[in-house]
């Protein structure tokens, strides 16, 4: 099977993860520069596939001008390793500490799990999983200097009229990047086909020390494409989405939907977050708590905003009630 569709001047090439998720894409785009948009995981088998299908359409390595990354993720990054240190590497700040895998950044991310899912009410014995949250990950990562800077509205160097977006939710690094001209968008894990991103919870990166909420952000981020004319979306998974501005309304009440039932579960009772995860994840949560906990987390953040909710604070474990 051919994994490589081609554009006129972007090409996006499948790569295998070793994530559930599955194949990831990445894209190669011919402007000023040519320029590569996130490299795979740090595994053999997708740098053979990489170089394999760059070739196809008349490539190397050595030929990738510049690498622009959408978010931080393992495994939108890891692949980097395998290029040439002398290719610059650019994208939101925030991307820094994960690429140099910074342990004191680390350190400070478990910390702030530990006394927020303490907040939350998890239970005690699965706090030592905080202490190993980046280790079975962050092996397919890498090990990168950022060369330069993308924030909000800035034009890609080397792209000529492609623009980026700041796009926080699924990362608090997330960017897309939106050609005018054409209506392509290039949107990472921002919006997928066939399931919804994760809105993963993440340690404040500033020093304001106040917790981002990527539920809302997130919802924040594809809710602006409703005011872009967009004629496709290339994704960091799946298929590429046409009626992205239908799928984007689709999301957000399906979202909504969710919250409703969550806030059904505080309406009979109060509960810590933790339990609201237990009812909502009953066979997974165990195993999958960061994930789970952040699904849960983002369902109460959006109905606090709403003001269906308010949450008792004055104890040290949060409890959550129905208004």
């Amino acid at each position: 099977m051919d994994h490589l569709t081609q554009s006129k001047h972007v090409f996006k090439i499948e790569l295998p993860t070793p994530f559930p998720v599955g194949d990831i894409n990445v894209y190669v785009i011919k402007g000023d520069q040519l320029t590569l948009i996130d490299a795979g995981p740090k595994t053999e088998e997708a740098w053979n596939s990489f170089q394999h299908q760059l070739k196809q359409i008349g490539y190397s390595p050595k030929d990738i001008e510049q690498i622009v990354l959408t978010h931080h993720h393992p495994d939108h990054v890891g692949m980097l390793d395998y290029f040439n240190e002398e290719i610059p590497v650019i994208g939101h700040p925030f991307n820094k500490p994960w690429l140099k895998k910074d342990q004191q950044f680390f350190r400070s991310q478990s910390m702030f799990f530990k006394e927020l899912f303490n907040e939350f009410g998890v239970d005690r014995h699965f706090l030592p999983i905080l202490e190993s949250l980046n280790q079975q990950t962050m092996e397919y990562s890498c090990d990168r200097e950022l060369k330069g800077f993308l924030r909000e509205g800035e034009v890609i160097g080397g792209l000529p009229g492609w623009r980026t977006l700041e796009t926080p939710g699924h990362a608090q690094s997330h960017l897309a990047f939106y050609e005018e001209s054409t209506g392509i968008l290039i949107g990472g894990d921002l919006l997928l086909k066939h399931i919804s991103p994760n809105p993963l919870l993440e340690p404040p990166m500033t020093s304001e020390q106040i917790r981002p909420k990527p539920q809302l952000q997130l919802n924040q981020s594809i809710s602006r494409l409703l005011e872009i004319p967009i004629s496709i979306a290339y994704t960091g998974h799946g298929e590429n989405i046409e009626a992205v501005h239908e799928l984007i309304s689709y999301r957000l009440k399906k979202q909504a939907e969710r919250a409703e039932l969550v806030r059904t579960f505080l309406i009979e009772k109060p509960l810590t977050a933790f339990q609201v995860c237990q009812i909502l994840f009953p066979k997974i949560y165990d195993k999958q708590l960061l994930l789970t906990m952040s699904e849960t987390v983002g369902q109460l953040d959006y109905l606090s905003e709403a003001g269906q909710i308010s949450v008792d604070v004055t104890q040290k474990t949060h409890r959550f009630f129905a208004i």
